[in-house]
């Protein structure tokens, strides 16, 4: 999706969820028979979610290089990488156990679902045996991604160590991602019409019922919520390049250029160009910046995970439903993997958010809601996603002079 596209989407999302909420609030009778175009749209991204994430995750993987020979450097690049996720993650479970943002609405008038209930009691060592799932087929059909995410980097990276047999494989799975990554944009062409019925059957309901003020009130306590957690995050990566990559200040001026751009694009796949030309600019070494960069525009993407956490418990909190200690731990865990399959075009987020409700079956339609600033929040957790990559090349510079020999899987990426 081009930036001129991008923009004339960014309009039209907006247009769609003002006259959402219009609609909502005087026909709200009508808003609530239009919902339809809303569960369309949410039926749609479902269609998308497991063969988008098993290409984008195998892609992903593939595109580090044979994981024998990535030596010390990819260790600290792959070893960056989750642990930022896993921090941003932690830091927006933090803050909506915090706000509490969805509390006291009450969506779903006491509705438990039974997948939800389900969930409650699952214990730590549930989750481990969920990653070896004996039937893949089947949990693909019941849409629980944790197995279906965690084969597809163990194939990946057994991909990556076959040689010449495997290559033919692993162009496949790089066709099939370009594939669905023109599919996602195409439906994000529809997002304005989508979004549009899901903010209007979602408030119309609301109207009715008499929540609408609630439901309004409620949204702003998400977007309070969410920028909270991505301003932590961002302060906690400007740390990390204080102290391991010891760079300050200047570095982050440098960057500006690419995270204004980031803001604007929403899509940190079009800002990366410009992001690396930032970071060469700001002394960065260029075996760095081809490796870290690219590879983290895929994989690194702290701010998606960051929002995923929130937007799940803000739903969770609206419905009524309680979500302890085991059913958090299971959002960590799928918002930290999810995250590596998500795609740097504008509201691509709504993918991957599908896949963390499903994880501890939360209602879907919950959405709807949120998306009536999803288009907004999409720029601040997209300028996260990009900062996350700048930093880990400085990191990784930081280390470069310590290397003899540079890894066969760097000289691959600086080619």
């Amino acid at each position: 999706m081009n930036h001129q596209h991008a923009k004339i989407l960014l309009w039209l999302i907006a247009s769609g969820v003002v006259l959402g909420a219009l609609l909502g609030w005087y026909a709200p009778e009508t808003a609530v028979s239009l919902g339809v175009i809303g569960k369309l749209f949410l039926n749609a991204l479902k269609m998308l979610i497991i063969p988008l994430i098993f290409a984008a995750v195998i892609s992903g993987i593939t595109a580090l290089g044979d994981i024998r020979k990535l030596g010390r450097i990819g260790g600290i690049t792959v070893s960056y990488y989750l642990i930022t996720t896993g921090i941003a993650v932690f830091i927006g479970l933090i803050v909506v156990n915090f706000f509490q943002p969805g509390a006291g609405i009450d969506i779903g008038g006491g509705f438990l679902a039974e997948r939800v209930e389900a969930n409650q009691d699952k214990a730590a060592t549930d989750i481990l045996f969920e990653l070896f799932h004996p039937n893949l087929v089947q949990a693909a059909s019941e849409t629980k991604l944790l197995p279906v995410i965690f084969f597809a980097i163990l194939l990946g990276a057994a991909l990556t160590t076959v040689g010449h047999s495997g290559e033919s494989t692993i162009g496949f799975f790089n066709g099939l991602n370009d594939a669905m990554m023109k599919l996602v944009i195409w439906l994000m062409y529809t997002a304005p019409v989508g979004i549009f019925g899901l903010v209007a059957g979602r408030l119309g309901t609301a109207r009715i019922e008499g929540d609408f003020v609630a439901e309004i009130t409620a949204v702003g306590m998400h977007v309070v919520t969410v920028l909270s957690g991505l301003g932590i995050h961002f302060i906690i990566l400007f740390l990390v390049l204080v102290f391991l990559a010891r760079r300050g200040l200047p570095y982050l001026v440098s960057l500006m250029r690419a995270l204004l751009t980031a803001f604007g694009t929403a899509s940190s796949s079009a800002t990366l160009p410009l992001t690396m030309e930032c970071a060469r600019e700001a002394g960065v070494d260029q075996r760095a910046v081809r490796f870290v960069i690219p590879l983290g525009s895929t994989l690194n993407m702290n701010g998606t995970a960051l929002y995923e956490a929130c937007a799940a418990m803000f739903i969770a909190q609206a419905y009524g439903v309680p979500l302890g200690v085991e059913a958090q731990l299971i959002i960590f865990v799928t918002a930290t993997l999810a995250a590596v399959g998500a795609a740097g075009i504008p509201e691509a987020g709504l993918v991957t958010l599908v896949i963390v409700l499903n994880a501890v079956g939360l209602p879907l339609e919950g959405i709807g809601l949120l998306l009536a600033v999803d288009w907004f929040l999409d720029r601040f957790r997209t300028s996260i996603n990009v900062w996350g990559d700048a930093v880990g090349a400085a990191v990784v510079h930081r280390f470069l002079p310590e290397i003899v020999e540079e890894p066969d899987a760097m000289r691959e990426f600086a080619s």
